[in-house]
């Protein structure tokens, strides 16, 4: 099958930055969009950004101009760099996305999760 694992979270100060990683390792076939989503203490999971498979991104309004999303389709990993971090930007960081993978004699899409990343930012 297919794993997600995320790294790269951590403390950090307001205006500060960070970059998060997120390997997928298994017998895959095809990335297709990946996505990462954050959720705060008490608040509902939120979408932060996506990269597709080609070249499309897209991000949450209030990570515009500060948040990159990218991937390396060599190394099956997608990054998450984040500028100019906000206490509001705190949160457990999760990746995701659909990915096509070998099962025995055939292929497979499904959708998989990582176990997730803490991010704090804070003075």
């Amino acid at each position: 099958q297919v794993q997600l694992v995320e790294s790269g979270g951590g403390l950090v100060q307001p205006g500060g930055s960070l970059r998060l990683s997120c390997a997928a390792s298994g017998s895959i076939f095809k990335i297709h969009t990946m996505n990462w989503y954050r959720q705060a203490p008490g608040k509902q999971r939120e979408l932060v950004a996506s990269v597709a498979s080609g070249v499309g991104r897209n991000y949450t309004d209030s990570v515009k101009g500060r948040f990159t999303i990218s991937r390396d389709n060599a190394k099956n990993t997608v990054y998450l760099q984040m500028n100019n971090l906000r206490p509001e930007d705190t949160g457990v960081y999760s990746c995701n996305g659909i990915i096509t993978y070998y099962d025995i004699t055939r292929l497979v899409s499904d959708e998989f999760w990582g176990q997730g990343t803490q991010v704090t930012v804070s003075s």
